[in-house]
């Protein structure tokens, strides 16, 4: 594989990632998802780590925006006006956190240079 092919591999799930995040949720996880299959096995190391690092944060980002509003939700009340207070709060900080951390991806994909995601569990898949 070539390293325009592994670079623009690496850009392609970064922008699945931000499609995830921002245009269309599960339809751009599950394109991510089939782009990491088909590329699975290519061996090229920038490719892979966006692809493993796109995937995991996606995971994240879903546990993080869904899992924890629940939480939130459930702890405050539905009626509460605290509860939603919080809850807007919490979801436009912790989205944006994920945004920015994709276009830090995105650049250092575009610049042909691997990226760990500063999330917890997160580790070199170089």
């Amino acid at each position: 594989m070539t390293k325009d092919t592994d670079r623009r591999i690496a850009v392609q799930a970064e922008i699945l990632y931000l499609s995830n995040l921002l245009l269309l949720p599960g339809l751009a996880f599950a394109a991510l998802l089939w782009l990491a299959h088909r590329h699975k096995n290519s061996g090229a190391a920038l490719a892979l780590c966006h692809l493993r690092q796109t995937i995991y944060a996606s995971l994240w980002a879903g546990i993080l925006l869904l899992l924890v509003a629940l939480a939130i939700i459930y702890l405050g009340g539905f009626r509460s006006p605290y509860t939603w207070m919080v809850l807007l709060l919490y979801f436009i900080c912790c989205h944006s956190m994920l945004i920015l951390f994709g276009v830090a991806g995105l650049a250092r994909a575009m610049a042909g240079l691997c990226y760990v995601y500063p999330l917890p569990g997160s580790k070199r898949w170089q």
